[in-house]
């Protein structure tokens, strides 16, 4: 066995997808969950840290504990729980797992925008409560609901989910538009829209773009007034890139039709967290929780690429190293 001492901070996330092989391979210590104050004494004498939303900012990464850390895998393919200058500073490597869920985040979003277009979940509640039981005729219509084919959908975002869901999307018949990414270098590309242009345009906004000081609140009051009062809006990359109050706002006075979330602004929820709390009473908001990525084999991929940055990191040819 390889004695590189390694430890997985929040393996919970992983579900019921088995560790064994890291444990066949290396010196593993394995935590379901790490709360802040459990965190520095879990790095001491560890050479690698496994994370996939245990956070680690310059404090911790230069603590006494953490001296021996040589390499953080980021379990996921967002960086922004890390502070890359501080570990760069510390000689600490960063790698991350990109495209392990593509498939699986994007028929989640697809799901989505379906639910929203059809109610089809709405409308089995109706059925549970025996609704559909005292209906005069042998249906249901009283929920609305349009087709997909002929729609716009607005990508903004377009890496390797934003095209899976492009693609889903055109065998069901609709249009495909592509945002400039604020904070992008896409400006000059022919197939790209200005944001505000696809906001009014777009029939479905879909959400795919990583957070960071250019895109955090991207969709807020302003560029939700821009928005068709018939159109939906799809996140399932970051919370923190809708303004949670703004969204709130616009579908309770229908300036918006429907939103469907699987992410939000802190995760899990806090009690009286705004956007849980409104779709407690709101039916044009779906809220779900963070779960598109986790379809059972983008878990398997998920570990399956962790073990390879180890293993690569340890034999001189380090892999997915973010700067």
């Amino acid at each position: 066995m390889n004695r590189h001492p390694i430890v997985f901070l929040d393996a919970a996330t992983f579900g019921d997808v088995s560790l064994q092989r890291f444990a066949d391979s290396w010196d593993c210590t394995i935590h379901q969950v790490t709360g802040a104050g459990e965190l520095i004494p879990r790095l001491a004498g560890k050479s690698v840290a496994v994370t996939n939303k245990v956070a680690m900012n310059g404090a911790v990464l230069g603590a006494p504990e953490a001296r021996a850390l040589r390499l953080i895998v980021v379990a996921a393919t967002g960086t922004d729980i890390i502070d890359r200058a501080a570990a760069k500073n510390f000689g600490i490597t960063v790698s991350n797992v990109p495209g392990y869920a593509t498939e699986s985040v994007a028929q989640f979003t697809l799901t989505l925008i379906l639910e929203l277009a059809t109610r089809a979940a709405a409308y089995r509640q109706d059925v549970n409560g025996g609704a559909w039981q005292k209906s005069a005729i042998f249906s249901l219509v009283d929920r609305p609901s349009i087709e997909l084919n002929g729609k716009k959908l607005g990508i903004i975002g377009y890496g390797n989910i934003g095209q899976a869901v492009a693609r889903m999307t055109r065998a069901l018949g609709m249009e495909v538009l592509i945002s400039i990414r604020p904070g992008s270098a896409q400006s000059g590309a022919p197939d790209r829209l200005p944001l505000e242009d696809l906001l009014r345009q777009a029939d479905v906004v879909s959400l795919h773009c990583p957070l960071t000081e250019a895109t955090r609140e991207l969709i807020n009051q302003r560029t939700l007034s821009l928005m068709k009062p018939t159109a939906f809006l799809i996140n399932t990359a970051r919370g923190a890139l809708i303004d949670d109050e703004a969204l709130v706002r616009a579908l309770r006075e229908k300036r918006l039709a429907g939103a469907a979330l699987d992410v939000i602004s802190r995760e899990p929820p806090p009690n009286g967290h705004p956007i849980v709390e409104a779709a407690k009473e709101l039916d044009n908001l779906w809220v779900t929780p963070h779960t598109a990525w986790s379809a059972r084999e983008a878990r398997e991929r998920l570990l399956g690429e962790v073990a390879e940055n180890i293993a690569g990191f340890f034999s001189g040819k380090p892999r997915n190293v973010v700067g």
